[in-house]
């Protein structure tokens, strides 16, 4: 169990969601801590679990993947190992960016890009198409990313 969290904690973490390429100086500078005591609350938090991963959000205008879809899909049958099996076709395809078990409709969606519908076409059917578990799927296509962040309010 992580250990509670101070506002020091809090500070970094804030501070590393808006940008995770702060020095450590910068970070000190904000908690009003040394450089060293910083480093060791960022050790213990990673260590903790609380900083999963630390990455570079990518504008995809300035690439190919300039499409992004948002999938529905519903299986047909729900046994651990027929949603474990979907889990891990959709990790390991690169255009699936989110994947997420839920309830309701649906049992999972995902967030998807593309480079253009033949490219999503394509994924469709390795993905949806070439699953026999795959009841249906329901696309949206976005029309504009207004907002992009896995940012918690902390």
């Amino acid at each position: 169990m992580p250990q509670t969290l101070d506002d020091a904690d809090l500070t970094i973490l804030r501070s590393l969601q808006e940008d995770c390429r702060l020095g450590l100086e910068e970070l000190a500078h904000r908690c009003a801590l040394s450089v060293p005591s910083v480093q060791r609350r960022l050790k213990r938090l990673r260590a903790d679990g609380l900083i999963e991963k630390e990455i570079a959000v990518l504008d995809p205008a300035g690439f190919e993947w300039k499409m992004t879809f948002v999938v529905m899909v519903e299986l047909d049958r729900e046994t651990l190992q027929q949603l474990d099996l979907f889990r891990k076709r959709a990790k390991a395809e690169p255009q699936v960016q989110q994947c997420y078990y839920v309830t309701g409709e649906a049992d999972f969606i995902l967030i998807c890009t593309a480079r253009d519908m033949q490219d999503f076409e394509a994924l469709t059917h390795r993905l949806f198409f070439e699953n026999s578990n795959v009841r249906r799927f329901r696309t949206s296509v976005s029309m504009e990313r207004t907002k992009v962040s896995l940012s918690l309010p902390i």
